[in-house]
């Protein structure tokens, strides 16, 4: 393990069971256990414990917080209720993503924030310089942070602590779990059912273990994080999604608060609304690489005739689909579904279809109403 690497509060507990560790984000995580492919599939079936104590957490407090939190992104957050959250973008003044984000209220206290761990001392050093009015900003780094994902995630929570089952996608509380405090939201990073825990880092382990004492979950790594995300694709800051993108390239239209484009006071509106009444030059499309091997990222696309056109962001092997897919970007005039392209992998074209995404259903629990 390079010096340079910063580790978890579950670092330890990583290494007891066997995990391969590499350094992501900074940090030294757990890639595999017993291997992503058999991890991929206990996700899709059972539940997956994951560590994500490497991302970025904070909370933001004050009487113009939330006035002051929107000046960065384009989600109206003013209209947010106690109990929710959303998934929102850290603007640069063009327009750019600097990161993808989720900012809710668990509590009637200001906001809780979760950020990309590549990016978090970016991100709040950003924020920070640009403080102003009645509002801080607190690192929480004495925090952990778990993910349990899957069909059966919703019952194994529901058993330290029934009102868990309650909740539904995007709900978020804080509340007395493990006989700790907490801060619970019922989302991830998966396609999957499933929620987000962050337990007081002394409690990590604890918790982490009690939670492995139950035969529906075993731990996963960043392996199978990673092709899970891709099935449901969803982007991948740094690889999908970087400061050069913006929203409407990125397909991320929906974290545009309707109020928000109408009042056009957020980093760079002038260019996000060129493009929502024009179109982009490019846009993110999915992809079924129909033959050969898996288009990884940085491999080209072509139109049919060979021309290239665009660049694959994500792509590999898909084990629910049994075939290949991946993620890039394309101009519009080649994005429709149904496309036929060609992507170049190791210097040979292979033909690929434009196919809608999620490559796969996303299976997120939403309340009745």
């Amino acid at each position: 393990m390079s010096d340079t690497l910063k580790t978890t509060p579950l670092n330890a507990a990583h290494r007891r069971l066997g995990a391969r560790m590499v350094g992501f984000g900074g940090y030294d995580m757990p890639v595999q256990y017993e291997g992503v492919l058999a991890e991929h599939r206990w996700t899709r079936e059972h539940a997956g414990l994951f560590d994500v104590s490497h991302m970025g957490q904070a909370k933001i407090t004050g009487a113009d917080a939330i006035a002051w939190f929107e000046r960065f992104v384009p989600g109206d957050y003013a209209v947010l209720k106690a109990g929710k959250q959303k998934y929102s973008l850290l603007l640069n003044a063009d327009g750019g993503i600097m990161d993808d984000l989720m900012a809710g209220k668990p509590d009637h206290d200001g906001l809780y924030v979760v950020v990309n761990a590549g990016n978090k001392d970016a991100d709040f050093a950003h924020l920070k310089a640009n403080l102003s009015g009645d509002v801080t900003l607190t690192l929480l780094d004495d925090r952990a942070l778990l993910a349990i994902q899957g069909p059966e995630a919703a019952e194994v929570m529901a058993a330290h602590e029934p009102a868990l089952a309650e909740m539904g996608f995007m709900d978020s509380a804080r509340l007395k779990l493990f006989g700790v405090d907490c801060y619970v939201s019922r989302s991830g990073y998966t396609g999957e059912d499933g929620y987000e825990i962050s337990v007081p880092g002394a409690d990590a382990e604890r918790v982490w273990e009690l939670l492995l004492k139950d035969a529906r979950v075993k731990p996963i790594g960043l392996g199978a994080r990673d092709s899970l995300r891709l099935e449901a694709g969803l982007p991948l800051h740094g690889h999908d999604i970087d400061p050069t993108t913006s929203p409407v390239e990125g397909a991320l239209t929906f974290a545009l608060s309707k109020s928000r484009k109408e009042r056009a006071d957020f980093p760079g509106a002038a260019r996000i609304a060129r493009e929502l009444a024009d179109g982009p030059a490019r846009v993110r499309v999915g992809l079924h690489v129909k033959e050969g091997a898996p288009a990884r990222e940085g491999a080209e696309i072509a139109d049919i005739d060979g021309a290239v056109i665009g660049t694959v962001t994500s792509g590999g092997p898909s084990p629910t689909l049994g075939h290949n897919i991946a993620m890039g970007y394309v101009p519009p005039s080649h994005a429709a579904l149904g496309t036929e392209l060609k992507v170049i992998v190791r210097g040979r074209p292979a033909a690929a279809e434009v196919v809608a995404m999620p490559f796969v259903a996303q299976r997120y629990y939403r309340k009745p109403k």
